[in-house]
């Protein structure tokens, strides 16, 4: 469904990426981990068409149409309400006129419908930014540290949201920092250190693979190990 090959970056005379080459398949959580300035975001901007890269190919198997992005800065509307922010969208993308009232009960925010966009917590405003990108049923959601900042109850039911997703036929491409997150969600990762994959595969079997007990330690543990870095 998602490919890069031997894909470069570079900003003047920085590399940011350097030779990344993965496949995330179909109906999974793909897990893209490392800490901030690896190159998560420009991976997603990459594959969303927001950036062009110096070298090597990249593909989705889907249109843009098809495809929902949550990013770090949610571009959400603050003066309008959750509901016209949504219906905005729905426009756009010719949607039944019920798909709004319909999401918005889904990420639980069906009570704050009529209350503008300033007026909600950062928990409240993480939840209507996932909303509008599950806007149009996307075969292919790309979400940008989706949790980050939010407290473990908030957390957790955005990590249930993303569970539902990937079990009704989306393919969830997922970039944190967070590796518990990661082994609670993931099918497969990839572990990204200074533009460079260092690890890639489940996280049980690159935690065993590090492992010589074959055991399955910290998957953090296993990235400090490789990098020397600590991933916040």
């Amino acid at each position: 469904m998602i490919q890069m090959q031997g894909v470069v970056k570079r900003f003047g005379a920085q590399t940011v990426l350097d030779g990344v080459t993965f496949t995330a398949h179909d109906h999974e959580i793909f897990g893209l981990l490392g800490p901030s300035g690896a190159g998560k975001t420009t991976i997603i901007n990459i594959l969303t068409h927001q950036l062009d890269c110096d070298a090597g190919e990249h593909h989705i198997g889907v249109t843009s149409q098809e495809t929902g992005v949550m990013l770090e800065q949610d571009g959400l509307f603050a003066r309008l309400t959750c509901l016209d922010n949504l219906e905005l969208f729905a426009t756009i993308f010719a949607l039944p006129r019920t798909r709004p009232t319909e999401v918005l009960a889904s990420v639980g925010l069906e009570q704050a419908a009529r209350r503008p966009v300033s007026a909600l917590s950062k928990g409240m405003r993480q939840r209507l930014a996932l909303a509008r990108a599950v806007l149009n049923h996307p075969k292919v959601l790309f979400l940008d540290e989706p949790t980050s900042g939010l407290d473990p109850l908030t957390a957790r039911g955005i990590h249930k949201l993303i569970q539902d997703l990937r079990d009704d036929g989306s393919t969830v491409f997922l970039t944190t920092h967070n590796m518990d997150e990661a082994v609670k969600l993931c099918d497969h990762v990839i572990l990204l250190n200074k533009g460079t994959i260092v690890e890639q595969g489940t996280p049980q079997d690159i935690c065993r693979r590090h492992n010589a007990m074959k055991t399955v330690p910290d998957l953090e543990a296993v990235f400090i190990e490789m990098t020397g870095d600590e991933l916040e």
